[in-house]
């Protein structure tokens, strides 16, 4: 394979995860990493490294546009960055203490976590879930403009306390794996918060690029990030999220949620194969 031809390559299937990856929140690496070490064959570490440098591109380029359309809960994401940012630190020193072996195994068994909690039927109303006085107090209720339904939709957050803890163990999931850690906090924000699928993205992902960027700076100084692999994975994976941004509001959630459990699923068996050989 020549240089050019990897190089395209890699830029082509960057694109793609970062248009997936800015649909459903969780910044694109959740596809980068299972495609740069089983296509690729590139080390795992390295794909890591390249994936939360990419991570950072998938948010600069959706985030903006999100804010824009009222779909971020710019509230609840600066609160749960507090709780992310410190995991990403914890889990991207832990990150160098891990076999390839292990890691392959852990990121498989995230991806088949993920796949499941978005396969699970939906909460269908806020209201069914218990008052939160920490949302109260901080004011994190929100509503936004659904395009593809033509109405505003109100919306109350539940189970703060919860948010924050399940948010700092995907701050060190995204320090070891490069994954940005929405596949947890969009799961958790939509089933146990009450948030509707498109604001979880969209908060997601504006949390993701701090998150990433904070463990990017580890993973830079150990040396892990070549430029070769993680240039045309950033450059993909921001134009594939710019491209995503201007979708998620004219999509049916229902459609974004079934896409990404079936290559969620595609992406686990993959990964927990490779670990156990």
């Amino acid at each position: 394979m020549t240089p050019l031809f990897f190089t395209l390559l890699i830029a082509a299937i960057s694109i793609a995860a970062g248009l997936l990856g800015s649909l459903v929140g969780v910044g694109g690496g959740i596809i980068v990493v299972p495609a740069l070490t089983l296509l690729m064959g590139v080390d795992i570490r390295v794909a890591i490294a390249a994936s939360i440098v990419s991570v950072i591109a998938t948010s600069s380029g959706a985030a903006s546009g999100y804010v824009r359309q009222r779909l971020t809960n710019l509230r609840l994401a600066m609160l749960l960055e507090i709780a992310t940012a410190a995991g990403a630190l914890c889990g991207a020193f832990l990150a160098a203490l891990i076999s390839g072996h292990w890691l392959y195994l852990l990121f498989g068994a995230v991806l088949v976590y993920t796949a499941w909690s978005m396969s699970r039927p939906q909460p269908q109303a806020a209201r069914s879930l218990p008052p939160d006085a920490w949302a109260d107090r901080l004011q994190l209720h929100s509503s936004y403009f659904d395009k593809a339904l033509n109405q505003e939709i109100a919306y109350r957050v539940s189970r703060t306390p919860w948010g924050l803890a399940v948010s700092y163990v995907a701050g060190v999931l995204s320090g070891m794996l490069g994954i940005g850690g929405g596949v947890l906090k969009v799961p958790v924000m939509n089933l146990a918060m009450g948030i509707p699928i498109k604001v979880c993205t969209a908060t997601s992902n504006f949390m993701i690029g701090v998150t990433a960027a904070t463990g990017a700076a580890v993973y830079f100084m150990r040396g892990d990030v070549q430029p070769f692999v993680t240039a045309p994975v950033a450059v993909g994976v921001l134009l594939g999220a710019k491209l995503g941004s201007r979708l998620l509001g004219h999509l049916h959630s229902h459609w974004i949620r079934n896409g990404f459990v079936v290559v969620l699923v595609i992406s686990a068996i993959q990964m927990l194969l490779k670990g156990f050989r």
